[in-house]
């Protein structure tokens, strides 16, 4: 018998299956999805058996030297997705499947993260003729239970243990414990469904069996997931599975509480924040059929979840869903491809529809179903958009005057307050006055952001930190150091100075880098302990807090600045979110955001609720500049730490692309990359559009063979830009 395995290594040089001979004594273990160890050249390597060969015309081959894991890391399903991973992004069919395993299975040395197990006693001789009392007091402990955890009875006595072990009192046994277990859910499930969401049940339940995508538009508040809990439970009962996934960590703590409370003992979760002994232990939960819900961010869409019956993307328009780094894939198209496999619909569920979505719905590719009332008799919350230009005649430039007003007035009714501020540390830059020095990065082409709590000066795209402790301009040595900007951490300080009597809560990146940090952050202000909760976009969207009801986004102009296409999309998408955060009870929300462009139209599109007028508007606009979902997008990315050869290859490339490519294709660019520097590699990026051009992909792939032994640059293409 001959196996054809694919090695660790993932570079394209070497992106094929390589077959080996299995040896009589593995015969019977080896088979598709093993990860074994094999002979490669000189060295001795991982790799996952792809397929099993009865004969092979090789001479002189070599044999798989053992087994890496006692278990299949992959199944069929999952070689699938592989290649079409592979197929999808132009990656390495090694990195595909490595983008879909916990570490624990990666095909990778030293990386070996073993099974948990505790020790237990069981009573195995009734004799009670003792006389020592630690010995009495240890046997006492099996009056009610049938097994005793020994560290327990190591602490009434280590040496009594020994003795009655070795008198054959007790015996231990080992049992395999989950290193991740789901906390008792405090959530009410006593519902009964509106009806707009019985409605939309009933158009679901008519997709059931069926390769469909189905858009579930739902105004914040409408109760999307009781429609999504609904129709799992019908999953359910065809014994089939579920996969739900979140595009952010911190939106798994309330969600999982609330299907915990319905489906207990039937979840497992993957995400970011777990151990990677967590990690492994519900991926084989998840492999082992012991479980038929999961729960994660985006990379649980590879979960080895079988006779899956549902998949939902909540949030769906979250940019979150795309993997930024190799294989650039978003979790759609693997969505879609596993509901292909499965034959199951997918529900993409959001507030705020991203444009190609909302496109493909009203021209019938997708099941499209509207919920626009909120339930519980909720109201949409009220809006006003503030003039900061007029504030800042008045020196009020961080809080307005009404924002203010109204912090004080819910803070008097013990009511709460969000504030979002998509900006995290204290100061975005420090300058001089004096002779206009500003720290930047030595790495890349970006100031250094001042974080107060640990006075450091740190980059946000290669981590650079630099410990701050002057107050001198290191140029002219004058005392002449501004700092300007405002993030999380200055609105927090702000905050505590103005209404010092309230209790605050910062939520960034920076408060909850360790685990369970969200959880906590979430569950105490769930609980009334703090009456502010200040924070990045992590707080805009899929939270329900009851008491919530005033609602403050302090620079609603950020995000309409940044220079991408999409940004009006996200813009809306992201105030829209964290206004429906306001009044999500019975009390009346209110929203007040915060502008230096009052009358920009995205921002009174989100004022008046208005998300038909936002897409005709945006969809005009992207018309005319031909972009998505009127063109296709590719991004192709070349990055060197040689400037000069950087440049001369990126213009190969563009000439490359000219002669190569559909006379109808629009090729814009070289431009520098933003940023232009990053950890002291140079970007220049091309972007391509496109509307049919059958050439494109081949004419990518040989491109990307062009580049594969060129040592200098890296090419990155992006064909979901």
């Amino acid at each position: 018998m001959f196996a054809n395995v694919l090695v660790e290594i993932k570079s394209k040089k070497v992106d094929k299956t390589f077959t080996y001979k299995i040896p009589d004594k593995l015969i019977n273990e080896v088979c598709v999805g093993s990860l074994v160890t094999i002979p490669f050249g000189k060295r001795e390597l991982e790799g996952y058996v792809l397929k099993i060969l009865d004969s092979c015309d090789i001479e002189d081959i070599k044999e798989i030297k053992g087994l890496k894991k006692n278990e299949i890391v992959l199944n069929e399903e999952m070689i699938e997705l592989g290649y079409f991973l592979q197929e999808k992004t132009l990656c390495s069919l090694s990195c595909s499947i490595q983008s879909m395993l916990p570490k624990a299975l990666k095909a990778k040395k030293g990386v070996n993260i073993k099974k948990k197990y505790i020790s237990y006693l069981i009573r195995t001789k009734k004799d009670e003729h003792l006389s020592k009392p630690n010995q009495i007091a240890i046997l006492n402990l099996f009056e009610n239970n049938r097994e005793v955890k020994l560290k327990d009875a190591e602490e009434i006595s280590a040496s009594g243990v020994k003795t009655l072990i070795k008198n054959g009192y007790l015996e231990i046994i080992k049992k395999e414990v989950n290193r991740f277990n789901l906390k008792e859910s405090m959530y009410s499930n006593e519902k009964t469904l509106t009806i707009e969401q019985e409605n939309a049940l009933k158009k679901i339940r008519q997709f059931y069996n069926k390769k469909t995508t189905i858009l579930l538009h739902g105004v914040t508040g409408s109760g999307k997931t009781l429609v999504y809990i609904e129709a799992i439970k019908d999953v359910l009962k065809n014994n089939k599975t579920a996969l739900v996934l979140v595009p952010e960590i911190s939106l798994t703590p309330q969600l999982i509480d609330r299907f915990n409370s319905y489906f207990k003992g039937s979840i497992a979760v993957l995400h970011s924040h777990l151990s990677e002994g967590e990690k492994y232990d519900e991926w084989r939960k998840i492999n082992e059929g012991k479980v038929s819900i999961v729960i994660g961010a985006r990379s649980a869409i590879f979960a080895p979840l079988k006779n899956i019956g549902l998949i939902i993307l909540d949030e769906a328009h979250s940019l979150s869903y795309k993997q930024e780094n190799n294989p650039k894939y978003h979790a759609l198209d693997i969505a879609k491809k596993r509901s292909e496999i499965w034959n199951c619909p997918v529900i993409l569920g959001s507030a705020t529809p991203d444009l190609n979505s909302m496109s493909r719905a009203l021209k019938k590719v997708y099941e499209y179903i509207y919920m626009g009332k909120r339930a519980q008799n909720a109201k949409l919350p009220n809006i006003t958009i503030v003039d900061m230009a007029n504030e800042a005649k008045c020196s009020h430039t961080i809080l307005s005057r009404d924002l203010e007003y109204k912090i004080i007035e819910r803070l008097n009714n013990h009511e709460q307050v969000i504030l979002l501020l998509n900006r995290r540390g204290h100061s975005t830059y420090i300058s001089c006055s004096n002779c206009g020095y500003v720290y930047k990065c030595p790495n890349c082409d970006i100031t250094l952001t001042y974080h107060k709590t640990k006075n450091t000066l740190r980059c946000h795209y290669c981590g650079y930190t630099k410990f701050f402790n002057t107050k001198k301009c290191p140029k002219c040595l004058e005392n002449s150091l501004n700092y300007l900007g405002l993030g999380t951490e200055k609105l927090e300080e702000y905050l505590e100075e103005v209404f010092p009597t309230a209790k605050i809560k910062r939520m960034d990146t920076d408060t909850t880098k360790n685990k369970g940090d969200y959880d906590e952050v979430i569950n105490e202000f769930a609980e009334f302990k703090y009456d502010i909760l200040v924070g990045t976009q992590m707080v805009s969207k899929g939270l329900d807090f009851p008491k919530v009801t005033l609602v403050g986004i302090i620079n609603a102009d950020a995000s309409l600045n940044i220079p991408d296409y999409k940004s009006n999309e996200q813009s809306f998408s992201l105030l829209s979110q964290a206004s429906g955060r306001a009044g999500r009870n019975s009390s009346s929300g209110e929203v007040i955001i915060q502008s230096y462009m009052p009358l920009h139209p995205i921002l009174n599109f989100v004022k008046n609720n208005d998300y038909k007028s936002f897409f005709n508007y945006e969809m005009k606009l992207r018309k005319t500049l031909k972009y998505p979902p009127y063109y296709f997008l590719i991004q192709i990315k070349l990055k060197s730490r040689d400037y000069e050869y950087l440049v001369k290859e990126i213009t190969k490339v563009k000439k490359y692309l000219e002669r190569n490519c559909d006379k109808k294709t629009i090729i814009l660019g070289p431009a520098t990359s933003n940023p232009f520097l990053v950890n002291k590699v140079y970007s220049f990026e091309i972007l391509i559009k496109y509307r049919y051009d059958e050439k494109i992909k081949e004419c990518l792939k040989d491109l990307d063979v062009l580049y594969q032994t060129d040592s200098k640059v890296t090419l990155d293409i992006d064909l979901s830009y």
